[in-house]
């Protein structure tokens, strides 16, 4: 079954990858920025997946609206920002787990988490697209 997508889910998937890209960004301070500093250094894989994982939220929202995937979807944007994330910035980690515990075993992971969020966007967007369904707009 051929589905279109129209300008306006278009515009949409755009938009919303942009933003994904910048807000998030700006908050894990892939860049410098007025209101965010970085207390680790970046290890030079987290723009690449901020900017994978925008784009496979701007697919997954571009694409007619619809309840398919929207947990695995969610779950993946999360899990990718805090693989992109500053572990010692994120207070509620801190507070979890300890500064050091972080450093000691998170840190050296964060990759993978990151891979992990992209993986579920991934297939959300699969979802999406596997299941005729899911393409009638809601």
């Amino acid at each position: 079954m051929p589905t279109t997508v129209s300008g306006r889910d278009l515009a949409r998937g755009v938009a919303a990858a942009a933003a994904m890209f910048v807000v998030l960004g700006t908050v894990a301070a892939l860049w410098k920025n007025p209101l965010f500093v970085r207390m680790t250094p970046t290890g030079g894989f987290e723009i690449g997946l901020l900017l994978l994982q925008s784009v496979l939220a701007g697919v997954y929202v571009g694409l007619p609206r619809s309840p398919c995937g929207k947990r695995t979807a969610g779950t993946g944007a999360i899990v990718g920002f805090l693989g992109i994330a500053c572990p010692v910035c994120n207070k509620v980690l801190v507070l979890l787990i300890g500064s050091a515990l972080l450093l000691e075993y998170y840190e050296p992971v964060r990759l993978y988490v990151a891979l992990g969020g992209a993986a579920l966007l991934a297939a959300a967007v699969r979802l999406k697209l596997a299941r005729p369904e899911c393409l009638k707009a809601a």
